[in-house]
C-alpha cells in the first residue's frame, strides 16, 4: 500500500513537471506538514475571473466579496481600477468604509493591487489602503527602456516602497509580470534587503520572461509572499514564449499546477511563507513573448500595457459575462479538488505507518 501511496503521490507531482527533480518521499513527517500546510493555506478569490463582468458593471466590488463568502474563501485580492466607475478608486471615503465593513462583517481579508510602482499610484493605494484597513498591496513596474535601466528605475522605486511600508504599516508584493525573470526580481530585492517587501508568484507569468515554471518558483521562492493561480497553454513566439490563458487543470494546461502548489505550500520553516493563494482564472487571456532565449546582455524591455482580456473570437458579450461565473466556480473546484488529493494521500501515509 505504501508503494502506491507514493506512486500516486509521484504522479501527481511529476505531472507536466518538465525536467523537475524527483518527488520527495512522502514520509509520514511530510504527510503531517503537509496537511498541517493545508489546514494553514488561505485561499483568496480575485477580480480578474470576472473582469468583463466587472467593467461593464453586472459585477461590482462588494459582490466579489459575496462570491469569496459563499465558496468559504478566507479573502479577496482586488485591483484598484477593477469595476470601472464601480472600482475602489472611484469610491468615495464612505464608500471604501461601507466596503470595509462589508469585509470584516464576512470574516474576509482584503489586499489591492495596482499594476505600477510610480510615487502617485503607489500613494493612492496607500490612502485607500488606509481607509479599508487593507495592510498587503501587490505592485509591478511598467518602465521601457535597457535591462540594466529600467533595473535601476524599479530599484529606487522599492526604495520609496520601502519607506512608504514603514511609515504606514504596509507589505508590498512585486510581481514577477512577464518582462522581468524571477532572478532579475530576486536580485532586486536581495538588494533592498527590507523585511515589509517581498515578491508575488504568479504561475504563468515567466513563461513570456522565457523561464520554466518550476525555475523560476525555485529562483524567487525566498521572497514569495503571495501568488496568482491560473491556467495557461504556453505559445512558442519566435525566439521565445508567450502564453494563452486557459482553465487551470484542463488537458490545454501546460503548467505543473500540483508540483508548483505543493511547493509553495511547504515554503517557511516554522510558519508558511505564502500568506495568500489567490485563484486569477485568466481564461482567454493573450500574453505575448516579452524575452528572447538569445537575447543582448542587456536587452531592451519593451513598455507593457495592463492586462485585459478582449472578447475571444465567435464570443458574444453576454456569452463572456456568464461564462466568466462558470470559469471562476471551475477554478475553486480544481484547486480544492487538488488539496483534498494532497490531503487523502497525507492521511494515508499516517495510517499506514499507524498500523505498521
Amino acid at each position: 500500500m505504501n508503494n502506491k501511496i507514493q506512486e500516486r503521490f509521484n504522479a501527481l507531482l511529476s505531472h507536466k513537471a518538465v525536467a523537475a527533480e524527483a518527488p520527495p518521499a512522502l514520509t509520514p513527517a511530510l504527510a503531517r506538514q503537509l496537511l498541517e500546510r493545508i489546514g494553514q493555506l488561505r485561499l483568496f478569490a480575485h477580480a480578474y475571473p470576472l473582469l468583463t463582468n466587472l467593467t461593464h458593471g453586472r459585477v461590482t466590488p462588494g459582490d466579489l466579496l459575496d462570491f469569496a463568502y459563499r465558496h468559504e474563501l478566507q479573502g479577496l485580492s482586488l485591483h484598484l481600477l477593477d469595476g470601472e466607475e464601480n472600482s475602489l478608486s472611484q469610491m468615495t471615503r464612505e464608500q471604501l468604509q461601507a466596503f470595509a465593513d462589508k469585509a470584516a462583517a464576512l470574516g474576509l481579508d482584503v489586499h489591492l493591487e495596482i499594476s505600477s510602482t510610480l510615487k502617485p499610484d503607489v500613494d493612492q493605494a496607500i490612502a485607500i489602503a488606509k481607509v479599508l484597513g487593507v495592510r498587503n498591496i501587490r505592485v509591478y513596474s511598467r518602465y521601457e527602456g535597457p535591462l540594466s535601466r529600467v533595473m535601476d528605475i524599479i530599484e529606487s522605486d522599492l526604495h520609496y516602497l520601502a519607506r512608504q511600508a514603514d511609515e504606514h504599516d504596509l507589505f508590498f508584493d512585486f510581481e514577477q509580470h512577464e518582462e522581468l525573470k524571477s532572478t532579475e526580481i530576486a536580485q532586486l530585492l536581495d538588494r533592498i534587503a527590507h523585511p515589509r517587501l517581498h515578491a508575488l508568484f504568479d504561475f504563468g507569468n515567466m513563461i513570456n520572461a522565457c523561464e520554466q515554471p518550476l525555475q523560476a518558483l525555485r529562483g524567487l521562492a525566498p521572497h514569495i509572499r503571495q501568488t496568482h493561480l491560473k491556467g495557461v497553454r504556453i505559445v512558442p513566439e519566435h525566439n521565445g514564449f508567450g502564453h494563452y490563458g486557459v482553465l487551470q487543470g484542463s488537458s490545454e494546461d501546460d503548467l505543473p499546477n500540483a508540483r508548483m502548489l505543493f511547493e509553495l505550500l511547504m515554503l517557511g520553516e516554522s510558519a508558511p511563507q505564502v500568506i495568500a493563494f489567490i485563484l486569477e482564472q485568466e481564461n482567454h487571456y493573450v500574453a505575448p513573448a516579452f524575452r528572447q532565449a538569445s537575447e543582448a546582455a542587456d536587452p531592451f524591455i519593451a513598455y507593457r500595457e495592463m492586462s485585459e482580456t478582449a472578447l475571444p473570437d465567435g464570443y458574444s458579450l453576454e456569452r463572456m459575462l456568464a461564462d466568466e461565473h462558470r470559469w471562476a466556480n471551475n477554478q475553486v473546484a480544481y484547486v480544492r479538488g487538488l488539496l483534498a488529493e494532497f490531503r487523502t494521500l497525507a492521511e494515508l501515509t499516517l495510517d499506514n505507518h499507524a498500523t505498521a
